[in-house]
């Protein structure tokens, strides 16, 4: 892989950005607190066609990468609109789509994904299973040529701004990818009561033996386990490069106003007290992105198995730098950091957030202990 993005790359980033830049922080905030949704921003990025640089060209998309799709994603992030659907649509119901779908699926769903005008959730998380995909409840039987949908899911994103879900459900074989329309019969959700500041909402979903028909299920039924994976590793390249956005934001605030803030007749920013940990920062910022590239160049190149490795550890470091981003450029503006003019405290919650999903810290750390390091399992 290079370590220079293409032009092609460089000149997406430069558009992407001039696009958030139109909107940014306040718009964003201001939707979030408002209840509203960012429905112009994503309206605009589809026909430009942003949100579908990753599906193939055939279906109306532009043919690239992960690796593109995340570039989107970040300089999004980076202009203060870090759209959390992103990461799920495009990024993971859309690639499992392509990759496994039937030609019928794939002109189904695909043009939409293309051009932003079909949103779709993704939901393998369950009360009862945390961390451990093996431990999952939700069922689905055959019921002559139809499916049969049982159980339930929780912390799923923007069910109430979406088409449909992509389920992960069981089956006697094994796990099932399933598309369910949002107004299938028997399908009814909760709204979770969060004090994250973002437009999308979290929701617990309730499968009550929810008929649906022969195509529901992505591909061949015998894939489940490999579909799961192949829409496991962009999310987490997503939710690195959402993270690594947002952690660029952070700081360029935290520059600029330790640039201008004077205290004692020199700038704050003269300050190695201030200096320095700003610099350790961006430093750990530009290595979670190093890796997050990495990750999408191996997974574009069809490694699986090393993109795997990768995904996890780009999501870590960037878990990691948007946490530390955050407090640091909080606790350079002092006071001002916890004010609404300068748009570091609402962002709190997300970059917290960036430490346990799409996955926990720890679950990576046991990645790398168990396969990267080959050391024995605890559990």
């Amino acid at each position: 892989m290079s370590f220079v993005e293409s032009e092609e790359r460089i000149a997406l980033r430069k558009a992407v950005s001039e696009l958030g830049a139109k909107y940014g922080t306040e718009y964003f905030v201001a939707k979030a607190r408002s209840g509203e949704k960012t429905t112009e921003l994503w309206e605009e990025a589809g026909k430009l066609g942003y949100l579908g640089v990753a599906v193939p060209e055939e279906y109306g998309g532009g043919g690239g990468g992960i690796g593109d799709l995340a570039a989107v994603c970040e300089e999004l992030a980076a202009a203060g609109c870090p759209l959390l659907l992103m990461v799920v649509s495009p990024a993971i119901c859309a690639t499992v789509i392509a990759r496994f779908g039937t030609s019928e699926q794939k002109s189904k769903w695909l043009p939409g994904f293309a051009d932003g005008t079909l949103k779709m959730a993704f939901a393998i998380t369950e009360p009862d299973a945390g961390s451990n995909a093996h431990q999952l409840r939700t069922h689905v039987r055959r019921d002559g040529d139809d499916w049969i949908l049982k159980g339930t899911k929780t912390f799923i994103s923007g069910i109430d701004e979406v088409d449909a879900v992509l389920v992960v459900a069981i089956q006697k074989t094994g796990p099932v990818l399933v598309v369910v329309p949002t107004n299938a019969e028997g399908f009814t959700w909760h709204q979770i009561e969060m004090d994250l500041v973002a437009p999308e909402k979290q929701f617990t979903l309730f499968f009550d033996d929810v008929r649906l028909p022969d195509d529901a299920v992505v591909g061949s039924p015998d894939q489940g386990l490999l579909q799961v994976f192949a829409g496991l590793n962009p999310e987490r390249i997503m939710g690195a490069s959402m993270a690594t956005g947002s952690a660029r934001l952070a700081i360029s605030k935290a520059v600029t106003y330790a640039q201008q803030r004077t205290v004692w007749d020199n700038p704050i920013g003269s300050h190695q007290g201030l200096a320095h940990p700003l610099a350790k920062i961006h430093i750990e910022i530009e290595l979670a992105r190093l890796m997050t590239q990495k990750a999408a160049a191996l997974y574009d190149a069809g490694r699986d198995k090393d993109a795997g490795e990768a995904a996890n550890m780009a999501k870590y470091a960037a878990g990691e730098a948007i946490a530390a981003a955050v407090d640091q450029a909080i606790q350079t503006h002092g006071g001002n950091g916890l004010t609404s003019e300068f748009g570091l405290a609402s962002m709190l919650g997300m970059s917290r957030l960036s430490r346990i999903a799409p996955v926990s810290r720890e679950m990576v750390l046991n990645f790398v202990a168990q396969n990267s390091l080959k050391l024995p399992r605890s559990y």
